[in-house]
């Protein structure tokens, strides 16, 4: 229990660490692009302020054409026939009807023109003759060309995108990296942490388990003692009616407070390991027998039968060669006392919780019936033995079953009190059941619908023995 809250409290811890780390190192890759970005930006407009300053317009007085202007290449731009790195800025010039007249690029970009002062991202096929087809990604400005508030072309400004993911990409690496290590050794120290934050805690824990193991040892010989007296005072003779009743009363309590401390006592020598379980070869089947005629006089006070179905064992053989391990018919390895507590108290509560003969005509049952089936299950080449405990009873609500097990929970008074001996118990029968089959690696689950029946189905893995 300890190992599996220290351990939550790990992973909470770390989880809620890791979502902070992500959100921060998102909150970074953000800051750091948008500022590549801009930067970018701030270069090519910086870029397209100078070169549109220092390009040459030139007046056309031909007749038809009165006070118009053209761009003068010539004048403006050196001729730029050399082959250019593919890392610097990129000029061309477009006139007004988007036809370029200058370029630095050794291939022209097939894109459209339009005026674009705010920056766009654009993606290219480099269809270069000689050259593998790829893809290019640049950052452009598109800016107007103008002589005295006329329009009379477009200046566009590329630069290379490989400036913005280059950095981004070491950045996600590094983020990556210093991520990945931090959770690490947050899960390291969360680890640590939560062990010395659950010590106290465990330390309580045990001191109340103690506690309880203690009390319920030392108040075993009173408890003893006052229900000696009582059968003494109730042999003798005369008593009056009213003495006699208020004896039988006294007595009646100080069984079932007997009981109370007998299961608070084992709870907790199961829950601090005093008493483990002396495991050895047990047969089920003799045990539900021995178990079954325990409890039939009980039953039969009800009108109740008790039946016991024992399905046939499958012809199975584990293992290869010649020293295959036969399965015993049967046979768990487990502590027999335990093993008739936990039975006992499965059909104790199926007697408890199915009605009478004469008040169970309504129900499915008639007479009422508890069926007790044993049978071998084979999984993944591994078998186990399952034994069913099926009532036809009042039932329990689907909202009370995932409660069943915690230590003193009652199901509804208003039920319990329509089935006999029930409404009397101290509410740690199924916990103890829980407990035994906890301590024997079993499985324990529990099916229920209300005026139908109650099935509880306890599984154990078969022992094996050498042929």
């Amino acid at each position: 229990m300890f190992q599996t809250t220290r351990r939550r409290l790990a992973i909470w811890y770390t989880t809620v660490t890791a979502i902070v780390l992500l959100v921060f190192a998102s909150g970074m890759y953000i800051y750091v692009r948008s500022t590549l970005i801009e930067r970018v930006d701030d270069t090519l407009n910086h870029v397209v302020e100078v070169v549109t300053r220092s390009i040459a317009i030139d007046r056309i007085d031909a007749p038809g054409f009165p006070s118009q202007f053209q761009i003068n290449v010539a004048a403006s731009f050196q001729d730029n026939s050399n082959r250019l790195d593919d890392d610097r800025i990129d000029l061309e010039v477009f006139n007004l009807s988007g036809k370029l007249l200058w370029s630095t690029l050794r291939e022209p970009l097939n894109l459209p023109v339009w005026i674009d002062l705010d920056g766009a991202t654009v993606r290219v096929q480099n269809d270069i003759p000689g050259e593998r087809q790829s893809q290019r990604i640049l950052r452009q400005i598109t800016a107007p060309v103008d002589k005295n508030g006329v329009l009379v072309g477009f200046l566009r400004v590329s630069h290379p995108w490989f400036e913005v993911t280059k950095p981004t990409e070491l950045l996600i690496v590094d983020l990556t990296i210093g991520t990945s290590l931090i959770i690490a050794s947050v899960a390291t120290i969360g680890w640590f942490l939560s062990g010395i934050a659950i010590e106290p805690v465990k330390a309580s824990y045990q001191q109340l388990k103690q506690f309880t193991a203690d009390a319920s040892h030392e108040l075993r010989n009173p408890i003893a003692t006052i229900q000696t007296n009582v059968q003494v005072a109730l042999g003798e003779e005369p008593l009056l009616p009213a003495q006699r009743q208020q004896l039988q009363t006294i007595e009646r309590l100080t069984r079932r407070l007997g009981r109370l401390v007998d299961d608070l006592l084992f709870l907790a020598r199961q829950d601090s390991s005093i008493a483990a379980p002396e495991l050895s070869p047990v047969p089920l089947d003799a045990l539900l027998m021995e178990t079954i005629e325990e409890q039939r006089l009980a039953a039969a006070s009800k009108g109740i039968e008790l039946v016991l179905e024992i399905v046939d064992p499958l012809p199975i053989t584990v293992g290869q060669g010649e020293e295959d391990d036969r399965l015993e018919a049967f046979s768990i390895d487990g502590d027999w006392d335990r093993l008739v507590r936990l039975f006992t108290n499965l059909l104790t509560n199926a007697i408890g919780y199915t009605l009478p003969a004469t008040d169970n005509c309504h129900l499915n049952a008639s007479p009422p019936q508890i069926k007790i089936e044993l049978q071998q299950l084979l999984r993944q080449n591994t078998a186990y033995l399952q034994v069913q405990v099926r009532d036809w009873g009042i039932g329990i609500p689907e909202t009370a079953l995932p409660y069943l097990f915690d230590r003193f929970y009652r199901v509804d008074l208003a039920r319990t009190a329509t089935a006999s001996d029930v409404s009397s118990g101290s509410g740690l029968g199924l916990a103890i059941v829980q407990s035994i089959v906890a301590s024997h690696q079993g499985e324990l689950a529990i099916e229920s619908q209300v005026d139908v029946g109650t099935t509880v189905t306890v599984t154990f893995k078969q022992s094996q023995t050498q042929k």
